[in-house]
């Protein structure tokens, strides 16, 4: 049978590849803007006919109607980390969180100690050798396919084709969904004096030639604007958005100084425009790749000059940063912080940067503290901390005693809380 054979066989409506679903089964679903809608809908509409269905998903983007406590007993959520959608359930108890990773979530699936019974995910019409490409997000993905028992494409033209590690034959393929729906968009947050002040800290630091793995958020979109002016910068990510998009046509990165994978930007997952979305579409100068290629500390230190840009919520005194979780109330997830972190600290010449502004809530409250706040998760511990930045300044922590992160700290905390935070370390015998 010819792949268009093939295809044209497996060609149904989103309600008849939902009914494949059975009850018990977990459905992987790819990270943001590679979940399929359609797909995801229609699993809503049958849901009150399903008993113990679970959906695995990072970052999920839209508050589908299967998020509903009244339906938990049908189909309950299970967050590898929360998102918008996600998270009001997760703080309420009835959403489920999986501790992790990023990089480890397909060996967790590998190994079958977070099922994977089926997979749904976006993906680009298949080309003419029979293959799709799950360009939006291979992440853990891939590794799923390779488990499940069902996999259901939602094909859409507005998805890239995208070289590298993410790519389905139509062989494997259960049932396939045809859209048009335009993808979904997050663009560039704004960007405030503090967040400014910050992302020059980290620019400075940054030298021409430079790999860079740039997390989500205001800040380290922050930094990424302030590196316009730089030369030969190389991309090894986990996300690629508009920030780095703007970097490539700003001309500053270019890999051509990377040493390995020369020339090539690598991500596991996209996140930003429609113009993104067109620059992945059969580029050559890109690869997606599943997230234990991309994020593997190992694998990703082979790049030199790696630099890391994360944002935390909380840091302590010794250095470990609290960057999922306000106390024991969750918001996020560990994600590739860590991943990333480990990576810049083995790297040649990698540094690892961790981002936060001074204080929260109207500079009421610091965010640099003695001890973390009772429940909270910790993300990055004290073994792993490198740079800490915030709008005061750098405070460089790897190989330096408590005494002195305890003084580098203080030195970069919000002026009105350096001194309640010097008697504070001194109660706890820091100083």
């Amino acid at each position: 049978m010819s792949p268009q054979d093939l295809y044209a066989s497996k060609r149904m409506t989103a309600a008849d590849a939902a009914g494949l679903i059975r009850d018990g089964d977990t459905v992987v679903v790819p990270t943001g803007v590679g979940e399929p809608p359609a797909l995801l809908h229609a699993l809503s509409e049958r849901r009150q006919s399903l008993n113990g269905v679970v959906v695995s998903q990072i970052l999920p983007l839209r508050k589908y109607a299967y998020y509903d406590a009244g339906t938990v007993a049908n189909v309950r959520h299970s967050a590898y980390f929360y998102g918008g959608a996600s998270r009001p359930g997760g703080q309420e108890g009835w959403v489920d969180f999986v501790p992790n990773y990023f990089s480890e979530l397909p060996l967790l699936i590998d190994r079958g100690l977070t099922p994977a019974d089926v997979v749904v995910s976006m993906a680009s019409p298949m080309d003419e050798h029979g293959y799709f490409s799950l360009s939006l997000a291979p992440d853990y993905t891939m590794a799923a396919v390779k488990k499940a028992r069902v996999i259901l494409l939602e094909v859409n033209p507005n998805v890239p084709f995208a070289f590298g590690d993410c790519h389905v034959h139509i062989s494997q393929v259960s049932g396939l969904v045809e859209s048009d729906e335009a993808l979904f968009e997050v663009g560039l947050p704004k960007i405030g004096p503090v967040q400014e002040a910050i992302g020059k800290y980290v620019a400075d630091l940054i030298d021409d030639g430079a790999t860079l793995q740039i997390g989500y958020g205001g800040i380290p979109d922050a930094v990424v604007m302030q590196l316009q002016h730089k030369h030969d910068l190389g991309i090894h990510t986990e996300m690629i958005g508009d920030g780095i998009l703007s970097l490539i046509e700003s001309g500053a990165v270019n890999n051509s100084r990377k040493n390995f994978m020369s020339g090539k930007m690598v991500a596991t997952f996209a996140l930003g425009s429609r113009k993104l979305y067109r620059h992945l579409h059969r580029n050559p100068a890109l690869e997606m790749h599943p997230v234990d290629f991309t994020n593997d500390p190992y694998i990703a230190a082979r790049n030199d000059n790696l630099c890391a840009i994360n944002a935390t919520l909380q840091i302590d005194l010794l250095g470990q940063c609290g960057s999922e979780s306000l106390g024991s109330t969750p918001y996020s997830g560990t994600g590739g912080q860590v991943d990333f972190v480990r990576a810049a600290n083995r790297s040649k010449g990698g540094k690892a940067f961790i981002v936060l502004p001074s204080t929260a809530k109207d500079d009421t409250i610091s965010r640099i503290v003695p001890t973390l706040t009772a429940g909270t998760h910790v993300t990055t511990g004290k073994n792993d901390i490198n740079y800490v930045v915030t709008e005061y300044g750098v405070a460089q922590l790897r190989g330096k005693s408590a005494k002195q992160r305890a003084e580098a700290l203080i030195a970069i905390a919000h002026p009105d809380f350096r001194a309640e935070l010097r008697e504070q370390a001194r109660r706890i015998k820091l100083l």
